[in-house]
């Protein structure tokens, strides 16, 4: 306090600082006293505050400290007048707002009641007699009444007027609502209709005399539609295909008698009373789930139809209230068309086996079907063909293979091809392709639409006409140019083909043949030159015979003294060929053949019996003469010179050769009798070329000859006739010895095949003439060739003649110069043959 005071009393003595003081102050009132001063101006009041704070004394705080509270609460006041303008100017802004939405909510009340021709009368009080009309009350009476007044008689009868007072009176009264027709005196037709809300009793007065009209439209309209529709009712209920309508939660409402009589029910009310379904579960979920999403549901699926099972398309339709369906039996349609289906695969088959191309073509001119006919004619990718190309990029794909027929103008060739697609009827193309086939192509239109196309490959069927029409004229050549002659008669026995030969051998003028005669005639045109029934009637029978056909060959001897072969040969097409021969000078010469072959058998016979007989008789004093040689031989008989010793030599040699001949004289006769027999078994290959080797030793050392054996180490055996094996070799290495040069080399080799065991002898000598080879192997063929020996032709006779009785073979191959090799051939399983060859 006393530093109040103090502060004060410096108030006093501190003018300058008292007045700036004040200034600031002042200045901040002046600030806070606006009332509408931002807080950036207060803010800046505060702040020289506190700096005139801090300029101040101490005697001067309490002066100042009176002074800013009256400023605070005069800020604080200005403050909350502030806040509650601002708070005031918002209600004032909300309740304009809202004002304005309570008049468009007026005005749209306003028009809802406008929009229908109505009055509304309002009482707001049960004691206040003035309602409120809302509406135009020319709607009810022909003059309007006032807004206060609601004068009942005036535009209603009196027991109408009377009627709605009280109606009127008991809903201001007790609340009771009513509702009546009303027909004014100006012939409208109103409904009244009263109501207490909310306190307030309220009149409604609606006109409905264009609702009534519009009924009795409505009505009249309705009856026109029940009789439109009771056809279509009729024809729904005489439809064989099931037919129904299902309520918007799925249930059945309505069907028709052809889905009670295929739920097997009474009728139409039994099947909708027990909710017959004709669809299975699955089937129901799925039209359901249709319906839900608005969209109509197809499908074609198996039904239970009357107890039989059957093929049905359903169709259900959506609509406001449910749904209605039809199911459409086809069972027959699918079965047809399975059929279908079935038989155009067993086409397709069928075509695919055909050697014809068949394409086929749809009415787009895409291919829809080609065999495999079609696809190895032209060479097509078969990847472009299942792409269903269309005709014209197929056209342009063979023109650029160069596959199709070279033309000018290709463009219009391919368009008169496509006329095809617009003809009534096949027609033919012939097309000469440039690799020389020759197509016959047939374009077929298709009743639906589109064109087939047959290509026929004629290459074949031209080349043969022209090779048929070539061989008919050679055979007609061939025919008149031949000296045998032909006729041939046909089934009905008349001349259908004759040759200059024919009428030349019968004398015959061919204008006598041109008509083409009947056998009876032509027989009696022959019969001058060959009288004899007997084989003009087996003719006759041969050409006209039905039962048999059989073929005719006779030798007639014809009143000239000539011979003619006569031959029917029965045809396929049922004619008969008849060839005549004249066989004359083949007769004759034939008959001097038979004389002189008569005469060369009787010599034949002569000969071998001589043979036979010379043979027997010579071997008995030759068996003596060697015999006694050898008994010279022993010198127990006595000493022999010299001179003596060779002489003997000489016989023996001799002697033996001659024995040798004679052997196989007997051996060749015993052959051509049949007599000959081998003695088959085991022969031991090795041991016999080794026996038959020393047999001919002492000559090859004569000779100078050198022998080389040439067997496998187990060349083994087989099945033979020993010594005739032996002495086979023994003929084949003596004729080498006797052929070959002093100092060259003979080959006796075997060799053993899986079938067969080989035999050969090869010699380095002089060679055998190629025209001599032919007849080496005949008997008494012999032939020195310059060399000193000279056999009797016998040796290689008898080889053959006994490989061939082991059914073997004898080859023989020389060369001048060279030498000769003869190989034979024995089986490894034996069959005796008794007949050798000739």
């Amino acid at each position: 306090m006393p530093e109040a005071i103090r502060a004060g009393s410096g108030i006093k003595r501190s003018t300058p600082r008292r007045a700036r003081l004040l200034a600031i102050v002042s200045g901040s009132g002046v600030v806070l006293s606006g009332g509408c001063a931002r807080a950036s101006a207060l803010s800046s009041s505060l702040d020289g505050l506190a700096f005139a704070f801090a300029a101040l004394g101490g005697h001067e705080i309490a002066q100042l400290a009176l002074t800013l509270g009256a400023i605070g609460f005069a800020v604080s006041t200005a403050i909350m007048l502030v806040r509650a303008r601002a708070r005031w100017a918002q209600d004032l802004a909300g309740a304009r707002t809202e004002n304005a939405a309570l008049r468009a909510e007026l005005d749209q009340a306003m028009a809802l009641l406008g929009a229908e021709p109505q009055v509304l009368v309002v009482w707001p009080a049960a004691g206040d007699d003035e309602p409120q009309i809302i509406g135009d009350t020319r709607l009810v009476a022909a003059v309007p009444f006032p807004r206060r007044v609601l004068a009942f008689g005036t535009w209603l009868r009196p027991d109408l007027a009377q009627l709605m007072e009280e109606a009127v009176a008991n809903l201001r009264a007790r609340g009771e609502g009513f509702a009546m027709p009303l027909t004014s005196l100006g012939g409208r037709h109103l409904e009244a209709e009263g109501r207490a809300i909310g306190g307030r009793a309220i009149l409604r007065l609606r006109d409905v005399s264009g609702a009534r009209r519009a009924l009795a439209e409505l009505t009249a309209a309705h009856r026109k539609l029940l009789a439109d529709i009771e056809p279509l009712r009729t024809l729904i209920e005489a439809v064989p295909a099931p037919m129904w309508a299902r309520e918007s939660d799925g249930r059945i409402k309505w069907v028709n008698a052809a889905y009670a009589r295929a739920v097997e029910a009474k009728d139409a009310a039994d099947a909708v009373a027990r909710q017959l379904e004709l669809l299975e579960r699955s089937a129901r979920e799925d039209l359901d789930r249709a319906r839900a999403l608005g969209q109509s549901y197809a499908k074609r699926m198996p039904v239970i139809v009357a107890g039989r099972r059957c093929v049905v398309d359903v169709l259900d339709v959506p609509a406001e209230t449910g749904s209605a369906g039809i199911g459409i039996d086809v069972t027959e349609a699918e079965a047809m068309r399975a059929e279908l289906v079935r038989m155009m695969e067993a086409h397709r088959r069928t075509l695919d086996q055909l050697p014809t191309a068949v394409a086929i073509f749809t009415a787009k001119q895409r291919l829809a079907f080609c065999n495999t006919a079609y696809r190895q004619l032209w060479g097509l990718d078969p990847a472009f063909l299942d792409q269903e190309p269309t005709d014209s990029a197929i056209l342009e794909r063979l023109r650029a293979e160069r596959k199709l027929p070279e033309q000018a103008d290709f463009r219009q060739w391919r368009n008169q091809l496509f006329e095809a697609y617009r003809a009534l009827e096949p027609r033919e193309h012939w097309w000469h392709l440039p690799d020389g086939r020759t197509l016959r192509v047939v374009t077929t239109p298709n009743p639906e639409g589109g064109v087939t196309y047959v290509f026929d490959d004629v290459t074949k069927q031209l080349e043969l006409e022209r090779r048929y029409d070539a061989l008919i004229r050679v055979q007609g050549e061939t025919l008149d140019n031949l000296a045998e002659a032909v006729a041939v008669f046909g089934s009905d026995g008349r001349l259908r083909l004759f040759n200059p030969a024919f009428t030349g051998m019968w004398r015959i003028s061919p204008a006598l043949l041109a008509d083409r005669p009947h056998i009876e005639n032509v027989i009696e045109l022959c019969r001058p030159l060959y009288g004899n029934p007997d084989f003009w009637q087996s003719l006759r029978a041969a050409i006209t015979g039905l039962e048999t056909r059989e073929s005719l060959s006779r030798r007639l001897e014809r009143n000239d003294g000539s011979v003619i072969d006569c031959a029917t040969v029965p045809l396929p097409d049922g004619a008969t060929l008849v060839t005549l021969q004249d066989v004359t000078d083949t007769v004759n010469f034939e008959r001097a053949l038979r004389e002189r072959n008569d005469a060369l058998e009787a010599a034949d016979v002569l000969k071998n019996d001589f043979i036979h007989h010379v043979s027997y008789e010579l071997r008995t004093p030759l068996t003596n003469i060697i015999g006694f040689a050898h008994l010279l031989h022993d010198d127990a008989i006595g000493p022999l010179t010299e001179k003596q010793r060779e002489y003997l030599g000489y016989i023996s040699s001799s002697s033996a050769a001659l024995l040798a001949i004679i052997n196989d004289i007997l051996d060749l006769a015993s052959i051509d009798a049949g007599a000959m027999q081998l003695d088959l078994g085991p022969v031991d290959i090795r041991k016999t070329i080794d026996a038959a080797a020393e047999g001919v030793r002492d000559r090859i050392a004569e000779h100078g000859l050198r022998l080389d054996i040439r067997t496998p180490a187990d060349i083994g055996s087989f099945i033979a006739d020993e010594r005739r094996v032996r002495q086979i070799l023994f003929n084949l290495l003596s004729n080498a010895i006797a052929f070959s040069s002093p100092g060259s080399t003979i080959v006796l080799a075997a060799e053993r095949r899986p079938d067969a065991v080989v035999l050969s002898v090869i010699d380095h000598g002089r060679g055998i003439p190629e025209e001599i080879i032919d007849r080496v192997f005949d008997r008494f063929e012999t032939h020195s060739l310059g060399s000193q020996h000279r056999g009797a032709g016998l040796g290689l006779s008898i080889v053959r003649s006994f490989v061939e009785l082991h059914g073997g073979t004898v080859s023989l191959k020389s060369v001048e110069g060279e030498g000769t090799t003869v190989t034979c051939v024995f089986p490894v399983e034996q069959t005796t043959k008794r007949i050798a060859a000739e």
